[in-house]
């Protein structure tokens, strides 16, 4: 009996303690907020583990990247090679190039460490592409997630800019093949580009400063900026809410899905260990940028068959399709061949992929918030662009291996290039064709399917001898995802002119129809067997723009 009541009072003793703790804390940080942020739902979809992807790649790169800073010499100074791999011996190199071939040889776990950073630096761009091709190709770029399509644009250009930085660093041939690229690319620009070119390179080219120029970005500057915008754009995810599939008793106002602790947390670090494992055994057996075999740069040396990394391939192949033009003007000469394709093709994919939410707000009149992932069949325009601008970017990828797949399959060069020109010109809107077609014709199967149910395959006779096909109606779950399913209106040229000038009014008209014009509606009673009280959802955005 005593020890009850001891343990009695020892039991009221914690939970007071544990009160006054939690109120003590609770006046300083934000303890009781931090409860409810723990119950925050994030829904199952295994698309939205794509930027979880991108994120554990980019924490391994930061892991290894610390552990190779700790053997890596950025610096230009010339050395003489006298390490444990022979045919190296004796030959003139950097200090750079040598410190990185003494990590491939010489340090325990360096090559594993090096190969596993460089392909996690693949995947991290990968999972970014992907991940912001999901966001496009679903909508979940609109209202009120501009910024956050912005943010994540900017973290794809900066990888770039990371993952080039990186490569360079070697300061083996194959990288310098690169680096010399990009110096023809600054001098490409007009007026200034000899300026942009001495203030990279520190002087004449190839320079001292470059390796620890680079370095400082690569270590420093760049991953900072990207650590700050990632963090800026999970805060955002957080405070946004995240996007989820239609489906029934989900709706703009609610996210359906498992609570970040301790479901989510827990299958969310799974998949940081299953990252860091398959990027570990992808290491170890995949060879990736073997630079001993490249040997050092020089200058007057190109390595033959020079290929960059997937991310880059799209200017090499620009680089080789652009036909050589120049000009001279005042002095000066514009070669068109380099000034096109390497500076004016990637400013302009990027202007378009930051200004394209605001395009598509403009040209619909849609202001409304979007919490709903569209299925890509929904809005054939917006999926017909994006698949036209993957072909786009896949025949100048592919380009940019020319000379390899013309030597491989024993083809022309130069008919070869033109192929990829008349491909890079062709492909794209015939893709933007087909690929609307194709949203269109699924729009016309779904509506079939709501109005006679699923075919079962089974026939039955009639009582006047004719033969009919049984069907089944579509399952309850389905049948929501099929009939929630709005497009906006095209906008009359009377609500597109608003208070802009007749011109830009009938255009905006013009490209609001050719945006929502060829649509199949599906209708509220268009399902017979729809149980009662299974209409579309009031929270399902009526998706007309707002006039």
């Amino acid at each position: 009996m005593v020890l009850k009541r001891r343990r009695a009072r020892a039991g009221a003793r914690a939970r007071r303690t544990a009160e006054h703790t939690v109120t003590w804390a609770d006046g300083r940080l934000p303890v009781s907020e931090g409860g409810v942020l723990l119950r925050k739902a994030f829904p199952e979809h295994w698309s939205f583990l794509l930027g979880e992807i991108a994120l554990y790649s980019f924490v391994v790169l930061l892991l290894t990247g610390v552990w190779l800073t700790l053997f890596f010499h950025p610096s230009m100074t010339d050395v003489v090679y006298d390490g444990s791999y022979q045919p190296l011996v004796g030959v003139t190199m950097s200090e750079a190039y040598r410190s990185t071939v003494d990590i491939s040889f010489d340090v325990r776990g360096g090559l594993l460490i090096r190969q596993v950073h460089h392909w996690a630096a693949l995947v991290f761009l990968s999972a970014i592409g992907v991940h912001l091709l999901r966001v496009f190709f679903t909508g979940a770029f609109r209202r009120p997630r501009e910024v956050n399509w912005m943010i994540g644009v900017t973290l794809f250009l900066l990888a770039l800019a990371e993952g080039f930085a990186g490569y360079s660093l070697p300061d083996d041939l194959l990288s310098g093949t690169g680096l010399r690229i990009a110096q023809g690319i600054m001098l490409s620009i007009p007026v200034v580009g000899t300026y942009v070119s001495m203030f990279v390179f520190g002087g004449q080219y190839p320079g001292h400063d470059l390796v620890p120029r680079l370095y400082s970005l690569h270590i420093l500057l760049i991953p900072g900026l990207l650590l700050a915008l990632v963090t800026v754009h999970l805060i955002l995810v957080f405070y946004l809410k995240h996007t989820q599939w239609a489906g029934r008793g989900r709706t703009r106002h609610n996210v359906v899905g498992k609570p970040l602790f301790p479901q989510f947390a827990a299958g969310s670090t799974g998949l940081f260990f299953m990252v860091f494992g398959v990027l570990t055994v992808i290491a170890a057996l995949a060879q990736i940028n073997p630079i001993w075999v490249y040997g050092p740069y020089r200058p007057d040396t190109v390595s033959a068959g020079s290929q960059p990394d997937w991310y880059v391939g799209f200017l090499e192949g620009a680089l080789r399709l652009m036909p050589p033009f120049e000009t001279s003007l005042a002095g000066h000469t514009l070669m068109w061949n380099v000034l096109v394709p390497a500076v004016l093709l990637p400013g302009a994919l990027f202007t378009v992929l930051y200004a394209y939410p605001f395009f598509e707000r403009w040209v619909t009149g849609d202001r409304q918030e979007h919490h709903l992932c569209d299925r890509p069949r929904d809005v054939p325009v917006r999926t017909g662009l994006g698949v036209a601008a993957i072909c786009f970017y896949a025949v100048l990828t592919a380009a940019g291996g020319n000379d390899i797949l013309a030597r491989t399959f024993d083809l022309s060069l130069n008919l070869l290039t033109w192929v990829f020109r008349v491909c890079l010109v062709v492909l794209p809107p015939l893709a933007l064709m087909v690929t609307k077609r194709v949203c269109l014709a699924l729009q016309e199967h779904e509506r079939e399917r709501l109005e006679h149910g699923e075919e079962t395959g089974e026939l039955r006779q009639t009582l006047t001898g004719g033969y009919v096909e049984d069907s089944t109606p579509l399952e309850a779950e389905e049948r929501h995802v099929l009939r929630s399913r709005r497009e906006p209106l095209p906008l009359a040229p009377a609500a597109a002119a608003g208070e802009e000038s007749p011109r830009v009014g009938r255009l905006r008209a013009t490209l609001s129809e050719w945006y929502h014009g060829d649509r199949v509606d599906v209708g509220e009673s268009a399902d017979p067997a729809a149980a009662p009280g299974d209409a579309a959802p009031d929270d399902v955005p009526a998706a007309g723009p707002e006039r």
